[in-house]
């Protein structure tokens, strides 16, 4: 069956988990600007953690839908609801035949990711059913969503229409995601750092800046990397670099010594130096910047930063046994 895009918003896409195994040869990795979002979104609503959703920015996005479906969303400080009826981050909820979904412009945040039992039925193109809007390809066309689109949906599982025998004539389930996975815009991020290839290019004064004042969130940032203003970070030399990989998180600083923060859809190499890298975990506060927000960096450990990651992947494979049960 099939959802009805009535009102397409500012800029919303089909993603999923990206292109996990194609930067060897060029291509982005892409996907959900915050993957951590939309897998836990997924799970509560019963799909796997690779089945492509929407990702919302800003707003306003209207949809429709034909046959009844589970969906859940996590993001930033949205008002997600049917009617009247409001439906909290997080939250697997249930939403009937030719009812309207609406998702409305946030308080606070950037975006949002939305997660419908099924899936999102769009061709794969190298691996995945992400939208790579700069080369323009995979999603749907390879383009932004727009009024009156029309998106396939999969076959429900056995574990989304349990989940949605629970819920019954409510609304919503009861259970809900962990607050830092469904809701990660915090109002003045501090985003955490290890030192980069090219730490040592910048002067002291340069890196003493980085990790002591704040940057504010400039009006040309995008899917591909946020644009910082801020202290000017000096390096000791003006050569440029032999282009080698980035990835996102990378904080690039070209000749003017603004920093660039690359997120998702960045290129697979580049030739700016590489003072920092915003580690995995925080990528999620990354993707809701705003233009004119205040970020701070912080200095962690490869070590903290390795912990942080492996823990965060412990607890979502024991809130997806969680869910099972839920859903038994």
């Amino acid at each position: 069956m099939n959802i009805t895009v009535l009102r397409a918003g500012f800029l919303s896409s089909v993603q999923d988990l990206g292109r996990l195994d194609q930067r060897a040869i060029g291509v982005s990795l892409g996907g959900a600007l915050d993957p951590q979002a939309l897998a836990v979104a997924n799970l509560l609503v019963g799909n796997e953690v690779s089945d492509a959703g929407l990702e919302v920015t800003l707003g306003e996005v209207r949809i429709r839908f034909d046959d009844e479906r589970l969906i859940a969303w996590a993001g930033g400080d949205f008002s997600v609801g049917v009617g009247e009826a409001e439906i909290g981050a997080g939250h697997a909820a249930l939403i009937r035949a030719g009812e309207e979904l609406r998702l409305t412009a946030p308080r606070k945040g950037a975006r949002a990711w939305l997660a419908l039992s099924g899936g999102i039925e769009v061709p794969m193109v190298l691996g995945s059913r992400a939208t790579d809007l700069r080369t323009i390809f995979g999603g749907l066309d390879g383009r932004a969503l727009r009024d009156g689109d029309v998106l396939t949906l999969g076959d429900r599982s056995a574990a989304a229409r349990s989940i949605a025998r629970k819920i019954g004539t409510a609304r919503s389930a009861p259970w809900r995601g962990p607050t830092e996975w469904i809701s990660p815009a915090p109002r003045h991020p501090f985003l955490r750092v290890l030192r980069g290839a090219e730490w040592s290019r910048f002067s002291d004064a340069a890196v003493s800046a980085l990790v002591t004042e704040a940057f504010t969130v400039g009006q040309e940032s995008d899917r591909m990397g946020v644009r910082l203003a801020g202290p000017e970070l000096m390096r000791l030399m003006n050569a440029e670099l032999v282009s080698e990989a980035v990835v996102p998180g990378t904080i690039q600083v070209p000749p003017s010594g603004q920093p660039i923060l690359l997120l998702g859809d960045c290129q697979t190499i580049g030739g700016y130096p590489k003072v920092a890298h915003v580690i995995t975990v925080d990528l999620s506060s990354a993707a809701q910047l705003l233009p004119g927000d205040e970020v701070r960096f912080v200095e962690v450990t490869l070590t903290e930063a390795q912990r942080l990651l492996l823990e965060r992947g412990r607890d979502l494979e024991r809130f997806k046994i969680g869910l099972e049960l839920h859903a038994s």
